[in-house]
């Protein structure tokens, strides 16, 4: 290896830098940026700042010669060519941001005497003759969805394909990274914006290693690459696919097919990973799933206490990761011994390829209903799954990927949301043990019975449930409990099914509660979407006249019980929260209130007044819905008021 220590300005002289395919894309986050932002920042003017390790590898012959664009500045002007193997976060943020400076002076201004295009010679681009074909100093190898990115939306570019820039996660990175320093730059001087650029380019100082010939570079990428951000074990698996397709001793074209096609699987997992912008899928949730789903019915095996799953441990302990990389995809296994009968194959990684790119598909439209396929009714109970949360993703993917009746696959999903709900009451005691969905899901695809079985089984357990259970007990629990029906961990999702309810009822159109605003945690804490319609401080003198009379543990009953609790579609401050009951209701001249509000606000807004009957009546009808909309059974209003615990309000 060569080792020397050298600035930005001295590694972009007569240097050409391409990141390769198994290289993962762009992951630095606000976190990372902030802290290269700190760093220039504190970085005095005289000092220099060691910004670590640049690892290169030379780009053999063979392969730059395909480099239609590039070959010309390699063979006449000598440029040297050179892979990106550790160190290309830094690099691509450095050029992000050199970008950003260009884009903050006008063309006639200069950083240091230097002209705006001549820095965009020095690290953007070289043109050939001064013509329109041009030599990207530093980018991605051009089948990387990120190459047309950067070069279209990050460095302002004209495209020259057909097609579009591609979204990924990564390209979600690089974009947000761009808003990131031109945010920060926005406000600073021309002086200030010149000591920058020394910084940036003469002040930052990277270690160069220069790979040999002799050293595995796949190897050396993974090793290296955990001294950062932490590659995650989705991208530590397309790494190990690649270095594995490289070893087989078959014919160059199958080894390179498989490179392709490991290439284009991983470019589809990130696209549907990232395609939804505000709720990006996880790396290891997604690997989890597919390993279950893959791996899972090779796993079972029957055993004294029945039905297992080998190896479950490495799901419960996320081991699943090491068992990928350390037992399944390893160079021993292309060797048949007796450790390993039966080795790995151009065609076993192939399909095992084709599978995680089925499968992504299938776990972005389940994971974003909204934007699939299905029919409506699917999408619908998808949605309330999603809602709901905790329903494991494994299931899901069997069914869809075993079962095509939409029929069969709607009762499965009813079932299951069914399920989930009853698991997240309070207090919930059956006696009857959770079904194991991971297990269940395996069996289906395994193909030891069909989706109807599962249907059967989910109707039967959910049976044995409703039937082993006392739910006056469990809810006059629940209403003792500290918060009340307040601290349900799902009272949002049951309330927000409650109003989609009185939706239809009112056969309008248009929906009063968008769950996206109503479900999130917002970051003023003052500001709540669940109110409580009798205060939690109640000093106002109208709440004291109607519920003075009570206990003071009567009255914190009232306050955390069921009908005491609305969903707002506007976040209101809690200090507004406080007024007399008419206040909350209307206020003609700001048109807010109840009145004004969805269609829980506006049935609670028909109430003259609110007193401790007005909480007990509403109780009760929240309860006829919780009882019809989920069939469990409640009894009649005199049980009903006694299990919301209200039996002394008269």
């Amino acid at each position: 290896m060569r080792s020397e220590l050298l600035s930005i300005s001295k590694i972009f002289t007569e240097n050409l830098f391409r990141i390769p395919d198994y290289q993962r894309g762009y992951s630095w986050q606000e976190r990372q940026l902030q802290d290269f932002w700190n760093d220039l920042e504190q970085l005095e003017a005289e000092k220099y700042h060691y910004t670590g390790v640049l690892t290169l590898e030379d780009v053999p012959v063979e392969e730059y010669k395909k480099w239609d664009d590039d070959i010309w500045i390699i063979e006449s002007r000598h440029y040297m060519p050179y892979y990106v193997v550790d160190g290309q976060q830094r690099l691509t943020t450095i050029i992000i941001f050199i970008q950003v400076l260009l884009e903050r002076i006008t063309p006639a201004d200069l950083l240091n005497y230097t002209g705006r295009e001549d820095i965009r010679r020095k690290f953007i681009f070289e043109s050939r003759n001064k013509g329109i074909s041009r030599s990207y100093l530093f980018g991605y190898e051009k089948d990387n969805p990120s190459y047309e990115f950067l070069k279209t939306k990050i460095l302002l570019e004209k495209s020259d394909l057909h097609s579009t820039a591609e979204d990924t996660i990564y390209t979600h990175n690089l974009i947000r990274a761009k808003e990131f320093f031109a945010e920060k730059i926005k406000p600073l001087s021309k002086e200030n914006l010149e000591a920058l650029y020394t910084k940036v380019t003469q002040k930052l100082l990277f270690n160069i290693y220069t790979i040999s010939a002799g050293v595995d570079v796949f190897v050396a990428f993974e090793t290296m690459n955990n001294r950062g951000k932490p590659l995650s074990h989705l991208e530590l698996l397309k790494n190990r696919l690649i270095f594995l397709s490289t070893k087989f001793q078959v014919e160059p074209s199958e080894r390179e097919k498989l490179r392709r096609v490991v290439n284009d699987s991983w470019k589809t997992v990130y696209h549907y990973l990232g395609k939804n912008k505000d709720r990006p899928l996880s790396d290891d949730n997604f690997l989890r799933t597919h390993f279950l789903s893959y791996f899972g019915p090779a796993l079972l095996v029957k055993d004294a206490d029945g039905d297992v799953i080998r190896h479950y441990k490495y799901t419960r302990n996320n081991l699943y990761q090491d068992y990928l990389l350390d037992k399944v995809f390893t160079a021993r296994r292309l060797i048949p011994s007796p450790d390993t009968p039966v080795p790995l194959t151009v065609k076993s990684i192939y399909e095992y390829a084709q599978s995680i790119k089925e499968c992504v598909q299938i776990y972005y439209q389940l994971s974003s209903p909204h934007d699939s396929r299905f029919p409506d009714a699917e999408r619908i109970e998808l949605e309330r799954l999603r809602r709901l949360e905790g329903c494991d993703p494994t299931i899901l993917v069997a069914l869809y990927l075993k079962e095509k009746n939409t029929k069969v696959r709607l009762s499965v999903l009813q079932k299951l949301e069914r399920l989930l709900f009853l698991e997240s009451m309070p207090a919930y005691i059956s006696g009857i043990d959770t079904p194991d969905l991971v297990l269940m899901a395996v069996k289906l695809l395994r193909n030891e019975g069909k989706a109807e079985n599962l249907d059967s089984e989910l109707e039967n357990h959910l049976k044995e449930r409703i039937k082993a259970t006392k739910f006056e007990n469990v809810l006059k629990e629940w209403g003792k409990r500290s918060g009340g029906y307040y601290s349900w961990h799902s009272i949002k999702y049951f309330m927000f099914e409650y109003e989609q309810e009185l939706l239809q009822k009112s056969k309008a159109a248009r929906a009063k509660l968008d769950w996206k605003e109503f479900a999130k945690e917002l970051f003023e804490k003052d500001y709540e979407t669940v109110e409580h319609i009798y205060p939690q401080k109640a000093t106002a003198a109208c709440w004291r006249t109607t519920f003075g009379h009570l206990t003071v543990k009567q009255r914190n009953l009232l306050r955390n019980s069921l009908g005491n609790l609305l969903p707002l579609s506007k976040p209101k401050n809690s200090s507004l929260r406080n007024v007399c009951f008419d206040a909350k209701v209307s206020d003609p001249a700001k048109q807010v209130g109840y009145k004004y509000g969805c269609y829980s606000e506006i049935e609670v807004s028909m109430v003259t007044d609110w007193t401790p009957a007005a909480i007990r009546d509403r109780g009760v009808r929240l309860l006829e819905f919780l009882e019809r909309r989920w069939s469990i059974p409640l009894g009649d209003k005199k049980a009903k008021v006694k299990a919301l615990g209200l039996d002394f309000v008269r």
